[in-house]
């Protein structure tokens, strides 16, 4: 991938970028609604990190937000190509949201060590949701290798 923008949404595009990979889910607002209704301090605490929480408590539709944060966690597993195995958990793959409110991936634990291995150095995510479902698109790409 050439790149071409260097300075759009404050992001550094070098001449060298690869996508390792692009992962995309949907997921149905109704499952994640039952999910938080059935096993409310389990569900919050196993899925979400703490800050992933605090963003989704502020806003008026907190479910959709849930389940946009639920899809682009599965779409970055499925860009590392390891679903929900081993030793990852649900935690390991963070959406904190920029001040500009460009969603923004931080990797920890599993995760991390899988996407280093495979040369991934940034991270592009995005997440649409309405009443009934959300979405999101994970693309990984590796700088100047």
């Amino acid at each position: 991938m050439r790149g071409i923008w260097k300075e759009a949404g404050k992001r550094d595009y070098t001449e060298d970028m690869r996508i390792i990979g692009h992962g995309i889910d949907i997921v149905e607002t109704a499952r994640v609604a039952k999910l938080l209704a059935d096993h409310p301090e389990r569900f919050m605490a196993r899925c979400f990190t703490e800050a992933e929480q605090a963003y989704a408590d502020d806003r008026k539709r907190q479910i959709e937000h849930l389940a946009g944060r639920f899809a682009a966690k599965e779409a970055i597993l499925k860009v590392l190509g390891t679903g929900w195995t081993g030793k990852i958990a649900w935690t390991d793959a963070e959406v904190i949201r920029e001040p500009s409110g460009m969603p923004r991936v931080v990797l920890h634990g599993e995760c991390k060590r899988i996407a280093g291995e495979l040369g991934i150095d940034q991270w592009w995510v995005s997440i649409s949701h309405i009443s009934t479902h959300a979405t999101a698109s994970a693309i990984g790409v590796a700088n100047g290798g």
